[in-house]
């Protein structure tokens, strides 16, 4: 039975609604048209659980997984290419949003812009971008990272890494860098947040959207802006500098994000911006005990104050520090599982569950009616006769499909969808199976791609 009555304002402040048990579940509706709030009352025999169900969102060709991440310009969500088979992972952003941030757009179109010409084992790699203009947003399809440092770095106590792993990932940060200065372009934030790690121990270079392409027939490296953060800013941009050298400055942020890797901590602090730029202006720090000898001349050398004297990417290279073999002394940081799922330590495809749905439908709540499980396996059964005979024919290496054995599995297939199929059962009576619904179109089958 379903009840309707008015309740005072007064009731509902104090959570207590007169001539309620605990064997009713109260739901509040909207007010009605004369501002008067109705309450619904359902008895607990009504109430049906049903569990949730994963829906089937299509990008183009990309079926669409669950949330990884969110920055402040849009989320960042899994994907799988449909037919590669391959995890992606896509970057949403909605126009809408982006013009309420100072540079937002226009450092979004300079992202991709740069990653568009670029390609190395170490810089983030952009595949296609897709616009839908009905919702105004935007869908950058990029290489699939499982962690970034920063995330490593706070599932550890001790915030830092092995000095062997901290070894590994930071030559491959000078490998990324080195690729970028020679094709002109200084990132300008080069942060653990920003470095993002592959299953296979991949570092990727991610986030250019504050980067500079200097031009093609400038004779230096000369820069005047900068929007990184602001604990990996050197000392010529914290006192306000007119123009700095651009390399320089990816060099002095590497240097602090080597020392937060492997000592936990950062080399300047502040309570606030103006004082974390004061400290940054005198150039005043101390390096940790326990850092070793080579590890902290390299510190020191790209920590220099005077961007004259700072090292180059040469320099680091050559450096003893760099070259050593270091020993595995203590165990790898692992890259920690999701929050919200604690137990899968592989972080498994999150698309998993929408290829179920897509393929196989919403299982039906009621588990105990066997009924419905003969149905469906009967009506498996029977499209599985249709398309056997082409199946087993085409199972060749390449998967290539005869133009003809294709029509003549979609014919089979109307005939499917226009006459519902009939199962004889024991006694001889042949009872009708349901059709099944066709599928409807993709609402993203009209994206623009660039």
């Amino acid at each position: 039975m379903e009840q309707e009555e008015f309740v005072p304002g007064a009731y509902l402040c104090n959570n207590k609604i007169p001539g309620t048990t605990a064997e009713h579940i109260h739901q509040m509706e909207i007010f009605d048209d004369d501002g008067d709030l109705i309450i619904h009352r359902v008895d607990s025999d009504q109430v049906v659980y049903r569990p949730h169900r994963n829906k089937v969102k299509l990008i183009g060709k990309y079926l669409m997984g669950d949330v990884l991440g969110e920055g402040s310009y849009g989320k960042v969500k899994e994907l799988l290419d449909t037919e590669t088979l391959c995890r992606r992972a896509v970057k949403i952003l909605k126009k809408r949003k982006l013009r309420k941030i100072p540079n937002g757009d226009q450092n979004v179109q300079r992202e991709i812009q740069l990653l568009k010409r670029l390609r190395h084992r170490n810089v983030i790699r952009l595949f296609e971008v897709m616009h839908n203009e009905e919702k105004e947003k935007m869908y950058m399809i990029m290489e699939y990272c499982a962690s970034e440092l920063q995330e490593m770095l706070e599932s550890v106590p001790e915030k830092k890494f092995p000095i062997w792993q901290a070894h590994g990932y930071f030559r491959q940060l000078i490998d990324g860098l080195e690729y970028l200065h020679s094709n002109g372009i200084v990132h300008k934030d080069i942060k653990p947040g920003n470095l993002l790690v592959t299953n296979d121990e991949t570092l990727k270079i991610t986030d250019l959207g504050v980067a500079e392409a200097l031009d093609r027939f400038a004779w230096n490296d000369e820069c005047r802006t900068s929007q990184g953060s602001p604990a990996f800013q050197p000392p010529e941009i914290a006192n306000g500098l007119g123009t700095f050298a651009g390399f320089k400055v990816d060099v002095w942020s590497s240097g602090v994000t080597l020392y937060n890797v492997t000592t936990g901590k950062y080399p300047f602090e502040g309570d606030t911006i103006y004082k974390l730029f004061e400290n940054i202006g005198k150039g005043e720090y101390s390096i940790p005990e326990g850092v070793s000898d080579q590890l902290s001349d390299l510190l020191k050398g790209m920590l220099a104050y005077e961007s004259e004297v700072r090292y180059s990417l040469m320099q680091i290279r050559q450096h003893p520090w760099f070259i050593k073999q270091h020993p595995r002394m203590l165990d790898r940081v692992l890259i920690p599982p999701r929050l919200d799922t604690p137990e899968d330590v592989l972080r498994s495809m999150t698309v998993i569950p929408c290829l179920n749905t897509m393929h196989y439908g919403d299982e039906d709540d009621d588990d105990d009616d066997e009924e419905d499980e003969n149905v469906t396996l009967m009506a498996i059964s029977q499209n599985q006769n249709y398309l056997d005979d082409d199946a087993l024919m085409n199972n060749v290496s390449d998967h290539v499909v005869p133009s003809g054995s294709m029509d003549r599995q979609n014919a089979a297939v109307d005939d499917i969808e226009d006459e519902p199929p009939q199962a004889e059962a024991a006694d001889g009576t042949k009872h009708c199976i349901p059709k099944r619904k066709k599928s409807k179109k993709n609402k993203f089958s009209g994206c623009k791609q660039s």
